[in-house]
């Protein structure tokens, strides 16, 4: 990801990634215009200091998912101090490109479709979940991986996790309409590297957060579609067989 700026002198947290600001105080300009783009931004600043008062100890940027953490608690900052209050899903697609670029860029040279291929991102999920368990005996406040083993009948990889630190925030300071902002990139993120995420739930309208991820042309993605809840939650399905 890119650089991130300073912790603060606690040590327990640090600041939203730097990129991110960029790219939001951009979209606000586009949206808002320059001078109300500015009055925007302070007060999404001071949202974002104010939450992070309230937040447990993530392990600040040592936390293998500090992006994700400080970046989400930067979406729940932002959404507030949006004047017009837009619809959540006007947000999406802006959302995808602020937390998914590195797919896309991915996607030119990585397809999930390719066996090595899929062996290769199981083996990350592998190494990312050791990780995050290992992290998770210090700041317990983090992520909970669970590891499941590669499906190869299916051609499959799979984890799920127990807790996350961005549902936990949103259910605590009523924004878990917020929440699918986050979560619902992770649709988009999986499509970017031609393959298809099948998940039943995740910690924000269900109790585990799931990943089953496949090559797009797996025939498994084809028994599945994506609908959206009735929180915002874009989630998959088995589809029903028409026998008319």
């Amino acid at each position: 990801m890119g650089r991130r700026v300073q912790e603060f002198d606690t040590g327990k947290h640090m600041l939203y990634p730097e990129e991110y600001k960029k790219a939001i105080v951009k979209w606000l300009i586009d949206r808002y215009g320059r001078d109300d783009a500015k009055k925007i931004w302070r007060k999404i600043h001071k949202n974002y200091i104010e939450f992070l008062q309230d937040c447990p100890d993530y392990g600040g940027a040592k936390n293998g998912h500090a992006n994700a953490i400080y970046g989400g608690l930067l979406i729940f900052a932002l959404y507030p101090a949006l004047p017009d209050q837009p619809p959540i899903e006007e947000l999406q697609d802006f959302m995808n490109s602020l937390f998914m670029g590195s797919f896309t860029k991915l996607g030119k040279v990585f397809n999930l479709n390719r066996r090595f291929d899929m062996f290769l991102i199981d083996k990350v999920f592998k190494k990312v979940g050791d990780k995050d368990r290992r992290q998770y005996k210090t700041w317990p406040a983090g992520f909970c991986n669970v590891a499941e083993p590669f499906d190869k009948e299916h051609q499959a990889a799979r984890y799920h996790f127990t807790k996350c630190p961005n549902a936990e925030f949103a259910k605590a300071h009523d924004l878990l309409h917020v929440l699918p902002l986050l979560c619902n990139c992770d649709f988009f993120g999986i499509a970017e590297i031609h393959g298809k995420l099948i998940r039943c739930g995740t910690c924000g309208n269900s109790d585990i957060c799931d990943y089953c991820v496949v090559g797009s042309e797996n025939p498994l993605s084809n028994e599945y579609e994506v609908v959206r809840d009735e929180k915002g939650f874009l989630v998959s399905r088995k589809k029903i067989e028409d026998n008319a």
